[in-house]
């Protein structure tokens, strides 16, 4: 059974930072690509960063790039997001999700299959 623990998230002051980790278990992690989503309460789940299998390709949400950079340690079995110059917009619960199989730029809610218990952002004005 594939696992996903988040950890990392926090409140921190616009301008800031912070970094996500989420840690695998379950399954070869270095054969599936991974992603990065984020929910505010009344709003669907959204698209924030995906990476492929290896590290060489990485993909980002607009609102995003630039500010957040995704990487992945496949010997430690983990996945970050480095979230820098942080904005309130940002607020959000945030969720590390896995396909069941492997695809190239998944970047839809629907291609993931396994998610993660989220950790919660907070950027304050």
């Amino acid at each position: 059974q594939v696992q996903l623990v988040e950890s990392g998230g926090g409140l921190v002051q616009a301008g800031g930072s912070l970094r996500l980790s989420c840690a695998a278990s379950g399954r070869t992690f270095s054969s599936y690509t991974m992603g990065w989503f984020r929910q505010t309460p009344g709003a669907e789940r959204e698209f924030v960063a995906a990476i492929s299998r290896s590290g060489a390709l990485k993909y980002y949400a607009d609102s995003v790039k630039g500010r957040f950079s995704i990487s992945r340690d496949n010997a430690k079995n983990t996945v970050y997001l480095q979230m820098n110059s942080l904005k309130p917009e940002d607020t959000a619960v945030y969720y590390c999700a896995a396909p069941r199989n492997d695809r190239i730029r998944a970047t839809m809610v629907s291609e993931y299959d396994y998610w993660g218990q989220g950790t919660q952002v907070t950027v304050s004005s």
